[in-house]
Order: structure tokens, then sequence, then C-alpha cells
């Protein structure tokens, strides 16, 4: 069987039992989350989320990268404009994990190796110590002025073996974080 089939039959599994038709585009949250492609951690499974009730962004170690931050930038623009506020209000949960595989790109022989082969900076993307880059991340989206101040920012750390997701920085809102003139790390 294909991976397409085995993904077909199960999807008509979900269907027969579905009931979210009538689920809002906004999460019932109103949080989204960032965590890494490793299929180790699956945050509707590590959070116990159900369907609708965040966005979940993924991408190479979790790093808060320009790429995300332009993407949170653009759907804050675009929640101001469904809900008719002058500024989007929303969590933004960062979620980085041990073990991560993302931790090769931190060895610079390794990232200039994939620079010259296929022209790919992934050092954005490099976890060197998970807790500390959660810290370095929240500072990235507090510097980022094209993110709304009343947008709000935590970070936890998943443990790939006990499945415990530890809270590194409680919430706080970026208009907070830009107020005060000490950074996290």
């Amino acid at each position: 069987m294909s991976i397409l089939n085995e993904f077909a039959a199960r999807n008509r599994s979900f269907a027969t039992s579905f009931d979210g038709g009538e689920i809002p585009a906004l999460p019932k949250l109103g949080t989204m989350i960032l965590t890494c492609v490793d299929a180790r951690v699956d945050p509707a499974h590590v959070l116990g989320l159900q369907l609708g009730e965040a966005v979940v962004f993924r991408n190479n170690g979790g790093r808060v990268t320009q790429a995300f931050i332009d993407e949170v930038a653009a759907l804050a623009m675009l929640v101001a404009h469904r809900t008719g506020m002058d500024e989007a209000s929303f969590g933004i949960v960062l979620m980085q994990h041990t073990q991560c595989g993302a931790q090769a790109f931190a060895d610079p022989n390794f990232r200039d190796l994939i620079e010259e082969r296929i022209g790919i900076d992934v050092s954005p993307s490099a976890v060197f110590d998970p807790a500390h880059d959660l810290l370095v991340d929240i500072e990235r989206l507090r510097d980022a002025r094209t993110l709304p101040g009343s947008l709000r920012v935590a970070a936890l750390l998943y443990d790939v073996e006990t499945g415990v997701a530890g809270e590194i920085a409680p919430e706080r809102p970026l208009a907070d974080l830009r107020g005060e003139g000490a950074g996290f790390v």
C-alpha cells in the first residue's frame, strides 16, 4: 500500500465522524505554536490540541526566522482585518525540544557544506542549546517591529524522553518586553 493510499484510508475513517465543518478559521485558543518538524514533536499530541484550537507552524529546529516573523506579521494584519481591531492580539508559543537534529546545523563545517552544495544558509535554524535558543528567539520577536506589541509570547522545552513540556519563559506581551531594557540572555 502506498503512503497516499494509507492516508486516504485514514482520512475516510476521520471523515466518517467529522463534525468540524463549523470550526472558525481563527483558533479557539487564540494561539499559534512554532515548533520543529521532528516527527516526535507533534503539538496536537504533546499539548493535547483539538482541531481548530491553535495554528501550528513548523520549521527546522522550531526557530524564529525572518520567514516566520513575516508570516506572523501578515497573519496579525489578517486577524486585525477580519476582527475589525486596530491591532491583533494572540499568543505565540515557541516550543523546541531535546535531541534536536537541527543541532547539526550548529556545526560551522556542516553549515558551510550545506551552503556550498545547495546554496542555503541554515544558520538561522541552528539549535545550540534549546533552552537558551528559546530566549534568543523571544528577543528576535521582541525586536521585530513588524509585529504588534499586543502579541504575547511564551516558550516551552519539550523533552522527547519524558514527554514533559517545561516552561522556559512565561507568556508576556511584546509591548512589555520592548519596554524593558534588559534582555533574556
